[in-house]
């Protein structure tokens, strides 16, 4: 482990609609179920605090194609789509964070619109370290937004995988990461979705 200092567990967005058979699927997405979970046990079995982000958005929302946004009807509130994976671990101790709810907003980052950056700080958290889907927006957008919010980052490359809208969506937003100040550990080829 690195500093003494307090950390929390991002999870973002490992919903059924991301991973495979779903609206909006993430190649390989479920393959960052078995890290997550085991990350999720060491935090929890520390003390430390998990979050999980979902995408919650309304049936008619301009973040879909349908409404002129850019993405298919994905993770619409209370449908099978949004609810979280099966095989991710579930604890009373996760604080679920819902995004995606505010018009105004992308909502891709678990930061945007939401009230994540003051619970952190509230628990005194100075650390994060993020994982989930995808690694080119949600996760990507997660983690610069952390950093903004002065938190030290660490970015799971073995427990996220990319859309990849264009082939090398997964690698830019690694070195996006990287160049925000974010430390990215494990296989950033994984993270990118080219290994």
């Amino acid at each position: 482990m690195s500093s003494g200092a307090k950390k929390a567990l991002i999870i973002v967005d490992v919903q059924n609609d991301f991973c495979p058979g779903g609206s909006l699927a993430v190649a390989h997405g479920d393959e960052v179920l078995a890290p997550l979970n085991k990350l999720m046990k060491e935090f929890l079995d520390r003390g430390e605090p998990v979050f999980k982000t979902r995408d919650w958005h309304l049936a008619k929302t301009k973040h879909f194609a349908d409404y002129g946004g850019t993405w298919p009807v994905h993770c619409v509130q209370n449908t099978a789509g949004a609810e979280f994976r099966a095989g991710l671990s579930d604890d009373l101790r996760v604080t679920i964070i819902s995004k995606g709810i505010d018009e105004t907003a992308d909502g891709y980052s678990g930061f945007d619109g939401t009230d994540l950056a003051q619970t952190l700080r509230e628990q005194g958290v100075k650390e994060v370290w993020v994982g989930g889907l995808a690694t080119d927006y949600c996760v990507k957008h997660t983690v610069l937004d952390a950093l903004r919010q002065g938190f030290t980052v660490k970015a799971l490359a073995d427990a996220m995988r990319p859309v990849n809208v264009n082939p090398n969506d997964g690698e830019q937003a690694i070195e996006e990461m990287r160049n925000a100040g974010a430390e990215i550990v494990g296989n950033a080829k994984k993270a990118a979705g080219i290994a």
